[in-house]
């Protein structure tokens, strides 16, 4: 993903550069014709590329509108997403507990916590339409790479497998009903983020409604140069380009905000967000030996 001071202007006029070009050359053809050969017949009142102007504005505005708030929608998911991770690590570490048999613990803690990496960087991975086992082998056993082999969507595996442990741990007596109960809990928020986030990719943005945009702003600027021509002379060229690059450039803006997920530079981070919580849960594992501060007995003076 593009941060805002990284965004080079290379970037932003490369997305439209033939578009310009086009432009560029109408214009040009337009003013010969018009001063070579005397045509004063071609223009048209301002008013009319101005009142077209106005409605597309209108229409690229709600289609602006519309496409953040599916790329917003996406970042409060992976938001949520973070937040249950944490929730999840914390639970393994301090909810699940067997004193007779303390590396068996640590063993089955570090596992579910490892295969929860591995679930965020699969759900970045599946949502890009990429194959996620190779950034998810090294944080899940052979076994339980095997048995992903089954499923089409391995973050989907990879909840079976929590799913599976939890009820184990409970078997097992290293959790009570209660305690089983709200690590389910989590791990539902997490499904629920996963099906919105596949809902958002899923979902294709009306196609009509974007070509009907995207003929009548192509109308429009066929239309411009006949009403700049006699206002700017010679100067009517760089005020078309102006003026149609600011219309391409909202225009490309919502193209790639409506799907947050395909890969691009203005897409929701995924991988970054899912490197920030495998570090968070790694020094959840690190730090799980913290010492308890003992309160001290008060000291009572005699005056």
């Amino acid at each position: 993903m593009l941060l805002k001071k990284n965004i080079p202007i290379k970037y932003i006029f490369g997305k439209i550069k033939y578009e310009i070009l086009f432009v560029a050359i109408y214009g040009f053809a337009i003013e010969i014709i018009y001063k070579n050969f005397n045509i004063t017949e071609i223009s048209i009142p301002m008013t009319v590329p101005t009142v077209l102007g106005t409605i597309i504005s209108l229409l690229l505005a709600f289609r602006s509108n519309q496409a953040y708030d599916r790329w917003w929608e996406a970042r409060q998911i992976w938001g949520a997403v973070v937040n249950d991770s944490r929730t999840l690590a914390r639970q393994v570490m301090f909810l699940i507990d067997d004193p007779y048999n303390p590396d068996q613990i640590d063993g089955f803690k570090n596992r579910i916590i490892k295969r929860q990496i591995a679930w965020c960087y699969a759900l970045a991975h599946g949502l890009r339409k990429e194959d996620p086992m190779p950034a998810i082998e090294k944080y899940v056993s052979a076994e339980e790479s095997e048995s992903l082999q089954d499923y089409d969507n391995k973050h989907v595996g990879l909840i079976q497998l929590h799913a599976r442990d939890y009820n184990n741990a409970l078997k097992q007596g290293w959790v009570n009903p209660y305690q089983q109960i709200e690590m389910d809990a989590t791990l539902t928020r997490l499904v629920d983020s996963m099906g919105k986030c596949e809902r958002i990719k899923n979902t294709v943005f009306p196609s009509t409604y974007s070509l009907y945009i995207h003929l009548a702003l192509h109308f429009f600027i066929l239309l411009l140069p006949f009403g700049l021509v006699e206002l700017f002379g010679f100067l009517m060229v760089p005020v078309l380009i102006v003026i149609t690059g600011c219309f391409f450039l909202i225009e490309k803006m919502a193209i790639h905000l409506q799907d947050p997920f395909e890969n691009k530079p203005t897409d929701t981070p995924m991988l970054t967000i899912s490197r920030n919580i495998e570090r968070d849960l790694k020094q959840m594992m690190r730090d799980k030996q913290m010492p308890v501060m003992v309160p001290q007995p008060e000291q009572f003076y005699v005056l």
